[in-house]
């Protein structure tokens, strides 16, 4: 299953926060495939997995999941928040 994922959060950088927003494509097989195919969109969660070509004839990275961790509302808005409000 090939998917986009969207990243937003903010990460120290420099002595400050900087907001960071980012799009990538990603690829999930077998157990992954099925539990995002369930998902909602805009769903938040952890994937962990590894970055790589999309396939020998495509140089563009997508991030491959090999796991996936469904992040409950709150624990995502804490997760995002400066250390200072946490």
């Amino acid at each position: 299953m090939e998917f986009k994922l969207r990243h937003e959060s903010e990460q120290p950088e420099a002595g400050s926060l900087r907001k960071v927003e980012a799009e990538i494509g990603g690829i999930a097989f077998d157990a992954q495939a099925r539990l995002l195919s369930q998902a909602r969109l805009n769903t938040g969660m952890k994937l962990h997995g590894f970055l790589a070509a999309k396939s020998k004839r495509s140089k563009k990275l997508v991030l491959h999941v090999t796991d996936i961790e469904f992040i409950e509302a709150q624990e995502k808005e804490t997760e995002h928040a400066p250390a200072a409000q946490r």
